[in-house]
C-alpha cells in the first residue's frame, strides 16, 4: 500500500492548492460572511460530495480517457485558465469586491447552498487538475493494489481540504470584521487575491503536462 511519502506528498500538494485563493475558498468564505457560519458548513458539505465525485471518477476510469483523448484534457485545463482569469478580472477591476467583504444577497436554502457547493467544486479546475494530473504522481504501481492506493491518497486530499475549508468558514464572520475596520487592507487582500488567481491562470494555461491514470 502507500507509503508516508505519498501520504505527506498529496497532503503537501492539497494544502497548498487549498490555500490558494479560487472558487471554492470564494463561495464557502462569501456565504459564511453573508448568511453565517451554517450555511457556510452547509456548502461545504456540497464541496465534499465534489471531492468524493471526483475521486470516484478518478479511480474508475476517467484518467484513462484523458489520457486517450489528449485534446480533451487540454480543452479541460484551457476552461480552468479562462475561468480563473474571470475571477482574477472581477478581484482586480474598478469596483472589485474582495472575498471577506460582506455583500448584499439573498439568504438561499440548505438544499441550494449544497447545490451550488456541491457545483462550484465540479467546475473548479484546480480540483480536476489534481485527481486528474497531480495525485497520480504519488501512486506506487510496484507497491500493488493501484485503484487503493487512489482512494487512499484520494481521502488524504479530503480531508485536508475539508479541515482548511472548515477553518476559513468559521473564522470568516471574525475575519471579514476585522478587514472592514481597515479598507486598506481589504483593497490589498483583493489585489493580492486577483494576482494570485492570474497567475495561476497563465500557469495552467502554459501547462503542457499529460494526465496520469491511476489503473
Amino acid at each position: 500500500m502507500i507509503g508516508w511519502g505519498g501520504i505527506l506528498g498529496v497532503a503537501t500538494v492539497s494544502l497548498g492548492m487549498v490555500l490558494t485563493p479560487g472558487p471554492n475558498m470564494l463561495y464557502l468564505v462569501s456565504r459564511s460572511v453573508t448568511q453565517g457560519r451554517r450555511a457556510g458548513i452547509v456548502s461545504l458539505a456540497g464541496v465534499t460530495l465534489g471531492f468524493l465525485v471526483y475521486l470516484l471518477a478518478a479511480n474508475l476510469g476517467l484518467s484513462a480517457v484523458l489520457v486517450a483523448v489528449p485534446g480533451l484534457y487540454a480543452a479541460v485545463k484551457l476552461a480552468g485558465a479562462v475561468y480563473l482569469a474571470h475571477l482574477a478580472w472581477n478581484a482586480l477591476k474598478p469596483g472589485g469586491v474582495p472575498v471577506f467583504a460582506a455583500r448584499d444577497v439573498p439568504h438561499d436554502t440548505p438544499r441550494r447552498l449544497f447545490a451550488m457547493g456541491l457545483t462550484t467544486n465540479l467546475l473548479n479546475p484546480k480540483i480536476a487538475v489534481m485527481y486528474l494530473s497531480l495525485i497520480p504522481q504519488f501512486v506506487d504501481p510496484e507497491a500493488g493494489h493501484v485503484v487503493l492506493q487512489g482512494f487512499a491518497l484520494g481521502a488524504v486530499q479530503i480531508a485536508v481540504s475539508v479541515a482548511v475549508n472548515l477553518a476559513l468558514v468559521l473564522a470568516a464572520g471574525s475575519v471579514a470584521l476585522f478587514l472592514a475596520r481597515r479598507p486598506s487592507w481589504l483593497r490589498a487582500q483583493r489585489y493580492a487575491m486577483g494576482a494570485v488567481l492570474g497567475a495561476l491562470a497563465v500557469t495552467l494555461a502554459l501547462d503542457t503536462s499529460k494526465p496520469a491514470a491511476t489503473g
